[in-house]
């Protein structure tokens, strides 16, 4: 399997050709995903509600999107994963979205 980028996404868009992803926030399910040839995987700050009970988005925090995302990167090396910023990692100013996205990315992968 080739791993896809957003280039990939774009010839895919133009083709008319489906883009397959799936939400996943621990290795076994990122391993599944890669699997059964997933094309993206979103790691999303939904993981709040559906991992910790929270009753929103707004409690995740950047150490738990750079835990869980960095799950999912081990689980499928080979899928195009996005991983959500959590509330108020970006929102504050350009400067803390590009030092978050980069500890995202840096730490996660």
């Amino acid at each position: 399997m080739v791993k896809k980028n957003v280039h990939s996404f774009a010839e895919m868009k133009r083709a008319g050709e489906k883009v397959v992803w799936v939400t996943a926030y621990d290795f076994p399910t990122a391993n599944l995903a890669q699997q059964v040839g997933i094309d993206m995987i979103l790691v999303g700050d939904s993981v709040g509600m559906v991992v910790y009970g929270y009753s929103g988005t707004l409690p995740v925090t950047m150490d738990q999107m750079v835990c869980h995302s960095e799950a999912v990167r081990r689980g499928a090396p080979d899928v195009f994963v996005v991983g959500d910023l959590p509330f108020l990692s970006y929102q504050q100013s350009v400067t803390s979205a590009i030092e978050n996205a980069g500890r995202l990315y840096q730490e996660a992968g």
